[in-house]
């Protein structure tokens, strides 16, 4: 039996943890694996509760985390190389930045035969300055030449992983997109929705509006705000909006909401008198997302929004910015509105012809189910990687051979 090691930055509430434990959990018992996982940020959900519900056991190491320090690193890959060494793996498969550097050096330092690195979104625009970015696209490019094969979430970020921002040539890249269980965006919706418009004091007749995910700067959430500001001047239907999820700018996009005469409410500090709410993290993200009428995303940049996908298998239209891998989770004008970047008053309109059309709501619903409902089962990326892995064990062990 093929031994992995699959290793991912941090185990928060998001698509690179569900993927990660996905994988750990269905690919045995094809596959012997071990997760190796660093630690959330203080602002970030723990994805705890998906591991336990799984039965998945990871092996922490808490040095490991996003951000950049030296001694935390160092550590962190003396830790990888330790376990590399006593598990002696056929793979080595990371996930994301992070762990894609410390398990990639040590992967190859110890002549793992098969090197293979997810990315689940990139960093190459709107993070850092373009100093920064250069650098980090040259580490990119030196660790993805040890690769084995690359694997990118979309046919998007394939091309950008190849040609906008070149990491390696397109013949390394195989696109595997995420897969998830969703089976609970179709299940007793009725209830969920009631039980959550219950939970928020939302009328019947109200349209619910709502953003999911981390709340920093790279989501955009002034977007969101400055576009749901005009909807709240024209639109003559009752609505409130949500914004679920937490993170460092929250307390700019309080302050924002100020500025813009939105009356809001917290965890902290309820008003009952709101139009916007800040729920924080919601772990049955499914009750959230049966209980709104419309998702938004505002980002700057994306690999695969899960909030997105979600939101379609529970049949609710959605408006976003046209950015990423958006293009590859939505049909523009069939489930989702599109709209550039930094257009308050674009987004806006989005927004509004779907607070105020019923029966547009309703046409978007279905064929948004019918779009994820295949792709994006877990079932499919299990079967995917495992292909993979097959064939790259089987061409490794032909030039062993020859």
């Amino acid at each position: 039996m093929p031994r992995v090691v699959r290793i991912i930055n941090r185990l928060n509430l998001g698509g690179p943890t569900y993927n990660a434990v996905y994988l750990t959990k269905y690919l045995a018992p094809e596959f012997e694996t071990i997760l190796v996982a660093g630690v959330k940020q203080k602002s970030e959900e723990s994805s705890e509760f998906i591991l336990k519900s799984l039965g998945v056991e990871p092996v922490i190491i808490p040095e490991m985390s996003r951000d950049i320090s030296p001694f935390r690193d160092i550590v962190s890959y003396q830790k990888i190389n330790s376990i590399i060494k006593q598990f002696k793996p056929d793979i080595v498969h990371t996930h994301a930045a992070k762990a894609g550097a410390l398990g990639r050096v040590s992967a190859m330092r110890n002549k793992v035969p098969v090197l293979v690195h997810t990315f689940h979104g990139h960093f190459f625009h709107s993070y850092f300055s373009s100093y920064k970015t250069k650098i980090f696209l040259k580490i990119e490019q030196y660790l993805a030449r040890h690769c084995d094969a690359i694997v990118a979430l979309s046919e998007t970020q394939k091309k950008e992983l190849s040609v906008d921002f070149p990491v390696c040539p397109p013949e390394k890249i195989r696109v595997i997109p995420l897969g998830f269980d969703l089976a609970k965006f179709s299940h007793d919706m009725e209830a969920k929705r009631k039980k959550f418009r219950e939970q928020y004091h939302v009328r019947e007749n109200e349209i619910a509006i709502g953003i999911i995910g981390r709340i920093v700067p790279v989501k955009n959430h002034t977007l969101f705000l400055n576009a749901l500001k005009i909807v709240l001047e024209k639109t003559a239907s009752p609505l409130k909006a949500f914004i679920i999820g937490d993170g460092e700018d929250r307390d700019k996009i309080e302050s924002l909401a100020v500025s813009l005469n939105i009356p809001y409410s917290t965890p902290e500090k309820n008003n009952p008198d709101a139009k916007l709410i800040f729920t924080s993290w919601i772990k049955e993200i499914d009750i959230a997302i049966a209980g709104l009428e419309i998702i938004a995303m505002t980002s700057l940049n994306e690999g695969t929004p899960v909030s997105i996908i979600e939101a379609q298998a529970a049949g609710k239209p959605v408006v976003a910015t046209s950015v990423g891998g958006i293009h590859d989770v939505v049909i523009n004008g069939e489930t989702a509105l599109l709209s550039p970047t930094e257009n308050a008053e674009a987004f806006a309109q989005n927004l509004l012809l779907l607070t105020e059309n019923e029966n547009l709501r309703k046409k978007m619903q279905q064929k948004g189910k019918e779009l994820v409902e295949d792709r994006f089962s877990y079932k499919r990326l299990v079967s995917d990687m495992s292909l993979l892995y097959n064939e790259l064990l089987s061409r490794k062990s032909a030039q062993v051979r020859y």
